[in-house]
């Protein structure tokens, strides 16, 4: 059972604090704690421990703040990184803040968990976590102390114990107070697993459902609602800008922005972020109903297990889906960002670089053309040579080139790669990297070096 008062106590949370500069080790942290605790207690306390330095890096903290959580809550919670490039979406809230003389602007953050998502919030927005668990609501409150500066005596009026679909109705109602105000905008990140290990990109786990979030929506003046990367564009209406963001690489969210804060309606948005949450690079390009709207054999080609399972249909979210013709080997092979490749942008940025860019295999997102394209979008490699893929073809190819140090990335073929290079048994003073992959459906290995221009 979760004991908030127990975590948050000033007793638990000096000790955590002594044995972490003690450095003590999980028994003598554990024979310490049998002193002074019951056995249950010091079990969540050592569970809790565990999680203190996750929830310091996670957050950015210093070493000695504390956070509520649990295992759960603090895995689907938003990280520093992209919670405080999320907060520069929030600049509309913020104006209307400045032209507000009577309050701020209020922000629901439905099923707020342990509350990432407000977190990073402009200061000047008035935040309400609304969550179905007290337990989250808990964290949520104690939280928003230490991160947004809220009193400990405001926490009630700050959050909400209810079902956000009934609380988004409700907004709309003329019951506001000063104690349950009306909010302008909204948050949410819908409950994606109830246990460890659930999956968290099988949609039958999204609750609520996607379809339920713009029900939700249309109770706010705009708001951002949070999905798996893999979920389907076509599915998500018209009117919002939605957003992958990650880093270089990954692909951690994809956002959808509704009302006043698409500024881009209709458009599609890749970011890559750095470690502090500092843009690295954008690529935003309109919505391509074509791709979209594609019928049954044109999509075909691009179905290469990418599939998801929803409550009452599969999802096709084919990840190399792009509008690249397919040609043959070139002088460079390129493979896009996360955050290009989860947004199908890949290939109309190949596209503007170079229009020589092409796939060499259908529903494979590796790269070619005949000049470097250009980085963070890509990292790009020169082709040196290729060679269908035998023990005997490969050794010889990795031979002439004098190859000793290989890595190896795979794409359409399935091979243990610490195994693969092994067998191979390189023995240059050279290193390289080696593709395994398809040329238009056939194996091929293709022998490379990094291009850093």
């Amino acid at each position: 059972m979760f004991n908030a008062d127990l975590l948050t106590s000033a007793k638990v949370q000096n000790f955590i604090a002594h044995a972490t500069q003690k450095k003590w080790d999980a028994l003598q942290v554990s024979t310490q704690l049998a002193k002074e605790f019951s056995n249950e207690e010091r079990i969540d306390i050592m569970d809790y421990m565990a999680l203190v330095p996750k929830f310091r890096e996670k957050f950015g903290l210093v070493n000695t703040a504390f956070l509520l959580c649990d295992k759960l809550a603090l895995e689907q919670s938003t990280a520093q990184d992209i919670g405080r490039w999320k907060s520069t979406l929030w600049e509309c809230a913020r104006q209307a803040s400045k032209n507000c003389k009577e309050s701020a602007p209020v922000v629901h953050d439905l099923c707020c968990g342990m509350g990432g998502d407000s977190f990073f919030l402009p200061q000047e927005l008035t935040t309400i976590g609304v969550d179905l668990d007290e337990n989250r609501l808990a964290m949520y409150r104690y939280n928003s102390g230490v991160m947004r500066g809220i009193p400990q005596e405001s926490h009630d009026a700050h959050a909400i114990l209810g079902d956000v679909r009934e609380v988004a109705k409700e907004n709309d109602s003329e019951n506001a107070t000063l104690a349950r105000p009306k909010a302008d905008f909204f948050t949410i990140d819908p409950a994606r697993r109830a246990i460890e290990g659930e999956n968290q990109r099988d949609l039958r786990n999204l609750t609520p459902t996607f379809d339920e979030v713009i029900e939700i929506s249309k109770h706010y003046k705009g708001g951002m609602a949070k999905i798996p990367p893999g979920y389907p564009i076509s599915e998500i209406p018209r009117g919002t800008e939605i957003l992958y963001i990650g880093s270089r690489t990954d692909c951690r969210e994809c956002l959808v922005l509704f009302g006043e804060l698409a500024k881009n309606p209709d458009h599609v948005r890749a970011v890559m972020v750095d470690k502090t949450g500092n843009e690295i690079a954008n690529w935003t390009f309109a919505r391509d109903e074509k791709r979209e709207a594609r019928n049954e054999s044109e999509q075909s080609q691009y179905d290469h297990n990418y599939e998801l399972e929803g409550r009452d249909r599969i999802y096709r979210t084919s990840s190399s889906e792009s509008d690249l013709p397919l040609g043959g080997i070139s002088k460079f092979i390129a493979e896009p960002a996360p955050v290009l490749l989860r947004s199908h942008l890949f290939g109309v940025v190949a596209l503007a670089h170079d229009e020589s860019a092409h796939l060499i295999s259908p529903g494979i997102a590796y790269v070619a053309s005949e000049k470097p394209l250009p980085s963070p979008a890509f990292a790009t490699y020169q082709i040196l040579e290729s060679s269908e893929i035998s023990t005997g073809a490969v050794r010889a190819m990795l031979k002439s080139h004098d190859i000793g140090k290989l890595t190896l990335k795979l794409r359409g073929v399935k091979v243990d790669p610490d195994q693969e290079i092994k067998r191979l048994k390189p023995k240059g003073t050279k290193a390289a990297t080696l593709f395994y992959t398809r040329l238009d459906g056939e194996k091929i290995a293709i022998l490379t070096r990094r291009n850093e221009l």
